[in-house]
């Protein structure tokens, strides 16, 4: 991966302590920056993209299926990079918080260069926009750096994203060396009644 994803997982474990907890990981077939080897209790890998969730290591149970379909109760709810894909981002966290006292949410910020030439400048605003409403508890941003070798290892990354990402990487044709600024947030979200630090408060029962 072109981003130093051992940064990534740091930023994460000192934000937020998922030890003993009970964590549904929506987007796990992604990144995948909360090492199966965590202390917790139970951990709980979701993605629509069921063929992506093939491989994962350790103790981890599998669901693929759309999070808006998910019923499981937990402890914490983790978004990986994927809040600003839903199709409803404040209708997700709604959704989260039904199902546990805690939510993280680790995504892009709307004015990093790497959003950009990904073309999802719209997408990640609206997810912004929508943490906003919904009532950040704490938050921290970082930055860190995307470097691919060449014009061609940039463009296998973003031909995903489509014809405007393709364009934007045109820019580059015949660079070597390529660095794009990447920035980033974490943002806890915590129910009003629930202490932010300590084992969650088990008011609903857990998954067994």
């Amino acid at each position: 991966m072109a981003v130093d994803c051992g940064k990534l997982t740091e930023n994460l474990t000192h934000f937020y302590d998922f030890t003993g907890k009970v964590v549904l990981f929506v987007g796990a077939g992604g990144r995948q920056l909360l090492d199966s080897a965590t202390r917790a209790r139970k951990l709980i890998a979701i993605d629509r993209d069921a063929e992506s969730l093939r491989g994962l290591r350790g103790s981890v149970d599998v669901l693929g299926t759309k999070f808006e379909d998910v019923a499981l109760r937990g402890d914490v709810v983790y978004f990986e990079f994927c809040l600003h894909e839903m199709d409803d981002p404040e209708r997700a966290l709604a959704h989260a918080r039904s199902l546990a006292p805690d939510i993280v949410v680790f995504d892009h910020l709307p004015d990093s260069e790497w959003v950009f030439h990904g073309a999802e400048e719209d997408q990640v605003r609206r997810s912004g926009e929508a943490m906003k409403r919904f009532g950040v508890r704490r938050r921290q941003t970082f930055r860190a750096e995307q470097r691919f070798q060449d014009h061609a290892e940039l463009l296998a990354k973003v031909t995903v994203q489509g014809a405007a990402a393709i364009q934007r990487a045109q820019r580059f044709e015949g660079a070597t060396n390529i660095v794009i600024p990447m920035s980033y947030e974490l943002a806890l979200f915590v129910e009003m009644g629930f202490a932010e630090a300590g084992p969650a408060v088990q008011l609903r029962p857990l998954l067994k």
